[in-house]
C-alpha cells in the first residue's frame, strides 16, 4: 500500500517528462507552462517507466527491500494494466495504426474515412495478455523468482520487443513522423530497442540469491 504512492508519483512525474523530452520538446520549450497542463494529454510509456523504476530503487532502500525481488514482483503484474490501458486507448479512438484493408481493420472516429490497423488491440494482446502469462510461467512456484532480476527483464525485453512490432503497423506521432527519413524508423522503436537489450542483460547475469 505504501509503495502505490510512490509508483504513482513516478509514473506521472517520468511519464510527462518522457513525453515533453521524446515526443514534443519544441512546443515545450516554446510554452514551458503547457508541462503543467496534463489534463491535455501527453504520457509516455517510457519516461513513466524510467520513472517508476527510480521509485522502486529509492523505495526498496528505504524499507531494507531487496531492489530486483521488488523489480521481479511488480513486474509480473503490470501487464494487466498495460492491456487495460490499450483497450481504453482503442475505446478512446487513440494512438491507431496505418490504413489497411485487413477484415479486422477499423474505422476510427477520427481516423478519417478509412479503416486502420487496430493497434491498440495488437498492444492489449502483446503487451497485455502474452506478456502476462509468460510472466505467469516464470513466477509459478517461484520458477525464475529465486533468480533475482529474471523476470524484470523478461518483462522489460518483451515489452520493447512487442512494442517495436507494433511500430511497425501504427500511424507515427504527427509532430515527429519517422525519424531520419528512414518511412520507418519511430521514436517508440527507438526507444524499446534499449529496453530489449536491457532486459536480455538482466536475464542473462540474473543469478540465484
Amino acid at each position: 500500500d505504501d509503495f502505490v504512492i510512490w509508483a504513482a508519483v513516478g509514473i506521472v512525474v517520468g511519464g510527462r517528462t518522457g513525453y515533453v523530452l521524446f515526443y514534443d520538446l519544441p512546443r515545450y520549450l516554446a510554452n514551458p507552462l503547457d508541462i503543467l497542463a496534463i489534463w491535455q494529454g501527453g504520457m509516455s510509456f517510457h519516461g513513466g517507466l524510467l520513472g517508476v523504476i527510480l521509485a522502486m530503487i529509492l523505495f526498496s532502500h528505504s524499507r531494507g527491500i531487496r531492489t530486483w525481488s521488488l523489480f521481479d514482483v511488480v513486474s509480473a503484474g503490470v501487464p494487466v494494466g498495460l492491456g487495460l490501458v490499450r483497450l481504453a486507448n482503442f475505446i478512446n479512438s487513440e494512438l491507431w495504426g496505418k490504413v489497411s484493408s485487413v477484415p479486422w481493420a477499423v474505422e476510427f472516429p477520427n481516423g478519417g474515412a478509412f479503416p486502420r490497423h487496430p493497434t491498440q488491440i495488437y498492444e492489449a494482446l502483446l503487451e497485455g495478455a502474452v506478456l502476462f502469462v509468460l510472466l505467469r510461467i516464470l513466477t509459478h512456484r517461484r520458477l525464475k523468482l529465486a533468480r533475482p532480476g529474471f523476470v524484470s527483464g523478461a518483462f522489460v525485453a518483451g515489452y520493447g520487443l512487442a512494442r517495436i512490432l507494433v511500430e511497425f503497423f501504427r500511424e507515427p506521432d504527427q509532430q515527429l513522423g519517422y525519424l531520419l527519413g528512414t518511412g520507418w524508423l519511430t521514436m517508440g522503436m527507438t526507444l524499446s530497442t534499449p529496453m530489449v537489450l536491457l532486459g536480455l542483460w538482466a536475464m542473462t547475469t540474473a543469478k540465484p540469491a
